[in-house]
């Protein structure tokens, strides 16, 4: 069975939305507003990059991310890797031409599919709905978390609110950093 791993940038509060600028959020780029820049916190990015073996987003982080990561030198290690998108209303011609083998996923059950078949990590970006989903559903394995030393109140959030039975994790990896940052790598217990 292949691992998913959940990878996000989160505030204190557990807020994942606009941490890059997005304008449609009011505190749209929380990520470097007042933090100090260490790149060595960074690190698990590059390895994300180099352990995954697919992406799985949702439509929203899919149509954020398709038209500017295919040639961000930052990405290139995603750029030939299968991407996978949940979504009920993409189409097929909705999808970018120059990042890529990507196929639609319909479904939950789609990715329980997927997770069945042979091959190393997926790496889910953003797609905080489809997280929360995810989660609930029980597919996530793992997750690499930055966290940032900011409360944001509003946003959208990593965790579901959803009263369900509680999720054990298991840290497996932890890191913090001179700016606030920290690295927070879990296992969901299962």
């Amino acid at each position: 069975m292949r691992t998913l791993i959940s990878t996000a940038f989160v505030s204190l509060d557990g807020v994942m939305e606009g941490p890059g600028g997005e304008p449609e959020y009011r505190n749209s780029g929380w990520t470097f507003k007042g933090i100090d820049f260490v790149p060595e916190a960074y690190e698990i990015k590059g390895r994300e990059q180099t352990e995954a073996t697919a992406m799985l987003l949702g439509r929203v982080s899919y149509q954020a991310f398709s038209p500017v990561w295919p040639g961000m030198a930052d990405f290139a290690h995603y750029k030939p890797m299968p991407k996978y998108v949940v979504s009920t209303t993409l189409k097929q011609g909705d999808l970018v031409s120059d990042w890529g083998e990507t196929t639609i996923l319909r479904s939950l059950d789609e990715v329980a599919a997927l997770k069945e078949t042979e091959g190393g990590p997926i790496i889910v970006h953003g797609s905080a709905t489809l997280n929360r989903n995810l989660s609930d559903a029980g597919l996530i394995d793992r997750y690499h978390l930055l966290v940032f030393p900011v409360l944001l109140g509003a946003g959208k959030r990593l965790f579901s609110a959803t009263d369900k039975d509680s999720q054990r994790l298991k840290l497996v990896e932890h890191e913090a950093y001179a700016n606030g940052l920290q690295k927070n790598v879990f296992d969901v217990v299962r």
